[in-house]
C-alpha cells in the first residue's frame, strides 16, 4: 500500500499541470471520461512496454525502495515498481 501511495505522489508531483482528463457531468455527478489512448497494462514488464510502444521520450531516474521508475511517452507516462508497470497515466503532452 505504501508503494502505491509513494508512486501516486511521485507521479502527481511530476505531472502537476500536465495531466489531461475529460470531465463530464452525469446526473449532477462529476465523472472522468475514459481515455481512448492505448497504454501499457498493470504487470507488463519494462521489456514488453518498450517492445510494444518503442523507446520512451524520457526515462526518469529510479527512486525509493522498492525502486520506482517513470518513463514518459508522447501522450502518456508509465510508472514501474522494479520492472513491472504499476500505473499508466494519459497526459496532455
Amino acid at each position: 500500500m505504501q508503494t502505491r501511495i509513494l508512486a501516486a505522489l511521485l507521479l502527481g508531483c511530476a505531472l502537476t499541470g500536465t495531466a489531461a482528463a475529460e470531465t463530464v457531468i452525469v446526473d449532477g455527478q462529476v465523472a472522468v471520461a475514459p481515455s481512448q489512448m492505448p497504454t501499457p497494462k498493470r504487470g507488463t514488464t519494462m521489456g514488453e512496454v518498450e517492445k510494444q510502444f518503442g523507446a520512451p521520450a524520457e526515462r526518469h531516474p529510479t527512486v525509493g525502495v522498492p525502486p520506482i521508475t517513470r518513463w514518459d511517452y508522447k501522450g502518456f507516462s508509465v510508472v514501474f515498481e522494479k520492472d513491472r508497470v504499476i500505473d499508466s497515466v494519459v497526459t496532455a503532452g
